[in-house]
């Protein structure tokens, strides 16, 4: 008999160890704690400890050595900036995890369709290499507000001017001797002119090598019953030339829309000539103002103040999305590629359209990568520090402050009260726990 069950155990072959036992696979939890020994240590040397000393901080005073109990907190919260920062936290959390996830999604489901797909998904992925400090010079620089440097307002510019042609004569102004004043930003005469008149405006502020091509010698155009005229000049007087006298070698200044006014009502407008000539022919009887408007001299159009406190937190937020949209197209491309298909074609089989599929197929069976991807992007957020350090200039770093960083500004910039840094870094720290946890519930459900 012993022998018939040898055979059997060999034809069979070994029984398999039981668990926990010597000589068997599986690990006994001994070893398994000896392998995580060095984690657990890292763990508690960089986040367990910097948490709890944090904690105990926040109740004394700048020095360290004063207990003040809450007083820090409240002082925290008492301090406009950190209610503007709060808030920011909250744009952030709201905006940026959603664009970036709505973008991955995209991005990936259109990647599925198009050649070259793997090389389009490393060049979204590449600003993912770039460190954040690095990636905000480079914004700083797009979102220059001067058009010669900046990309951004060097587009805006081009396209503005597409539509809406700039001033040929920014800055020109008449002499103050001239008897033209200031008005609605732009010059008139006193209203002392009617027809039969001759009106003769100079004007200066303007560089030869900035007047138009086609600019003329400037003439005087003489009188006429029934006309009023006048000319617009460069008054560009030298050493040979009289100031406010026409003088040969001073061109006119054409493409400058004179108006003539009467009992504040503009009656009649016209244009300068490119000998600087102007003329009204249909003038009723009476005294009439000459009035040069405001556009002849507005300042070209400079783009728009990106960096300034109206807009720097959604440039910001532009910045971070170009970064972190690769990260997010890259999970929901992995999930994409485990959706079983025959899921897709049956719903196509069954007459769905191509936005039905994703919609009511596609988007459902991601749900649980698109909320792993979400969650991540939030705990992102809420520290974020590098971008708005960096791209925020001086003059509106206040307005696009955020938690982070205002922890390293009151914690290390003027005052240096790690008292308050402290009780920010708390604060933070309450923030960040809610959608850790929500993680780590998550991930025991589905295993």
């Amino acid at each position: 008999m012993t022998s018939s069950v040898l055979g059997r155990r060999r034809e069979g072959g070994a029984r398999r160890p039981a668990p926990g036992r010597p000589g068997s696979r599986g690990r006994p939890r001994n070893k398994a704690f000896l392998f995580l020994a060095p984690c657990l240590a890292l763990l508690v040397l960089y986040i367990v400890y910097p948490i709890v000393f944090s904690f105990g901080r926040s109740f004394f005073d700048a020095s360290g050595d004063e207990f003040v109990g809450v007083d820090n907190y409240v002082e925290a919260f008492g301090d406009d900036r950190t209610l503007i920062s709060l808030r920011n936290n909250l744009i952030w959390v709201l905006v940026a995890p959603t664009l970036v996830t709505a973008f991955g999604l995209l991005f990936a489901v259109l990647t599925e369709r198009i050649r070259w797909a793997v090389a389009f998904r490393v060049v979204l992925f590449m600003p993912m290499a770039i460190s954040l400090f690095a990636s905000g010079v480079i914004f700083r620089l797009v979102y220059d507000e001067d058009p010669e440097l900046g990309v951004a307002n060097a587009a805006t510019v081009a396209v503005h001017d597409m539509f809406s042609s700039s001033s040929e004569y920014p800055g020109a102004r008449p002499r103050e001797s001239d008897g033209i004043t200031a008005a609605d930003g732009g010059f008139a005469t006193a209203p002392a002119h009617g027809p039969g008149d001759l009106v003769e405006l100079p004007l200066v502020g303007v560089r030869q090598q900035s007047m138009p091509e086609e600019a003329q010698q400037a003439v005087n155009p003489g009188t006429h019953p029934g006309e009023l005229r006048g000319t617009v000049w460069l008054d560009a007087s030298g050493a040979a030339g009289e100031v406010g006298v026409l003088d040969r070698g001073e061109r006119g200044m054409p493409h400058i829309t004179v108006e003539a006014v009467r009992d504040g009502q503009v009656v009649a407008t016209t244009t300068t000539a490119n000998d600087g000539t102007f003329l009204f022919a249909d003038l009723s009887p009476g005294t009439y103002s000459i009035r040069l408007p405001a556009e002849n001299f507005a300042e070209p159009f400079r783009g728009l103040s990106w960096l300034g406190p109206g807009l720097v937190t959604p440039v910001i937020i532009s910045a971070w999305i170009w970064i972190m949209t690769g990260f997010a197209m890259t999970f929901v491309a992995a999930g994409l590629a485990a959706i079983p298909r025959d899921a897709l074609e049956a719903a196509r089989m069954d007459g769905a359209t191509e936005w039905q599929v994703f919609r009511r197929v596609t988007v459902p069976l991601l749900g649980p990568v698109l909320l792993v991807v979400f969650v991540t992007l939030v705990i992102n957020v809420l520290k974020i520090f590098d971008l708005v350090y960096v791209i925020a200039p001086g003059s509106s770093q206040a307005e696009a402050n955020v938690l982070a960083l205002q922890i390293w500004q009151v914690s290390f910039g003027a005052g240096g009260d790690q008292g308050v840094g402290s009780a920010l870094a708390v604060l933070l720290v309450l923030l960040v726990i809610p959608a850790i946890v929500f993680n780590i519930r998550r991930f025991r459900r589905e295993h």
